[in-house]
């Protein structure tokens, strides 16, 4: 996996000239595009959500197209449209922002379901189909969505169809006083955005996302993500659990995590590490236990306490 681990942090390194002080949410950015995965990214404005996926396309040398989401925004801003060419006398088609190597889908959650729908192929299946014609999408694709969680008015929550189909959900946070200094630094004159290179060839992605399948997960590694997200349909707090999805999910991330770090095995601390950020926005909380403070990421941490390797097996 050498090759993988050399590519990955070469993107990353490039990226961290931009984001300062971010280096593990640009490593899970890279444990999505070796999964073929998406991202939710949950946070407060400003913190550098657009600034990533800009230059996490750059440093890949691959298309990137930026959605902003309102709520009068159509499938067809999404997917693209065919226009009649009166020169022609025939139907021209004009391909969305869809068709991108990394979709920046800005807010997701102000654009209508009937518009939110319109990703579910885009992600699910990497295709479109407009006027009954399908049309692939380009590879690697990424869809990177964001989604403000302090200002809910005007907004349409995404449905649990939807979140289904995240890889992972992230959030960056603030920086710290010494990462946020040195920003303050690195932003003088110009932006660094403006004088960064593509590193290697985004290309390559879907061949190095096949390695990944390589990654050797041991029986009780696969045994225990499979009680860990059995626990989540049993735990009393949550009215919906991890789907099998949602099992996939965890093993495939956990073998881009492994192969990132240079390793062909999977290891017992990569699934826990991954729990709450595949698992959690799949997971519904009883209201009544939302009222005592429970959360998906307070219970997946306790399921992480008590449900335990078997170690006598390995």
């Amino acid at each position: 996996m050498h090759e993988i681990r050399t590519f990955t942090s070469q993107v990353i390194d490039n990226v961290e000239r931009v984001i300062v002080g971010k280096r593990q949410v640009v490593e899970l950015l890279m444990v999505a595009l070796l999964s073929e995965g998406h991202v939710l990214i949950e946070d407060v404005p400003g913190v550098g959500k657009t600034m990533l996926a800009r230059a996490m396309a750059i440093s890949l040398g691959v298309t990137f197209k930026r959605l902003q989401c309102t709520p009068d925004l159509l499938p067809n801003d999404v997917t693209g449209v065919s226009v009649f060419n009166q020169k022609t006398q025939e139907f021209d088609f004009h391909p969305g922002p869809a068709f991108a190597h990394i979709l920046l889908a800005d807010e997701v959650n102000r654009a209508t379901p009937r518009t939110q729908s319109a990703l579910l192929e885009c992600m699910g299946e990497r295709q479109i189909t407009v006027d009954g014609i399908t049309r692939l999408l380009p590879r690697p694709f990424l869809v990177l969505a964001t989604q403000n969680p302090i200002e809910y008015e005007g907004t349409f929550p995404l449905p649990e169809a939807q979140l289904d189909r995240f890889l992972l959900k992230l959030s960056l946070g603030y920086l710290d006083e010494a990462s946020e200094s040195q920003m303050l630094l690195h932003l003088r004159r110009r932006h660094p955005i403006e004088t960064l290179r593509p590193v290697v060839d985004g290309s390559e992605l879907p061949r190095l996302a096949e390695r990944v399948w390589d990654v050797r997960v041991d029986d009780t590694v696969r045994d225990y993500i499979v009680r860990l997200v059995h626990s989540t349909r049993q735990h009393p707090d949550l009215i919906l659990g991890a789907s099998p999805r949602g099992s996939l999910a965890l093993y495939r991330a956990s073998q881009a995590l492994a192969a990132l770090r240079g390793r062909d095995y999977v290891l017992p601390d990569d699934v826990k590490a991954l729990v709450p950020l595949t698992l959690a926005h799949r997971c519904i909380v009883h209201p009544e236990s939302a009222l005592r403070g429970r959360t998906a990421e307070r219970i997946l941490a306790g399921i992480l306490n008590e449900v335990k390797l078997e170690i006598g097996e390995l």
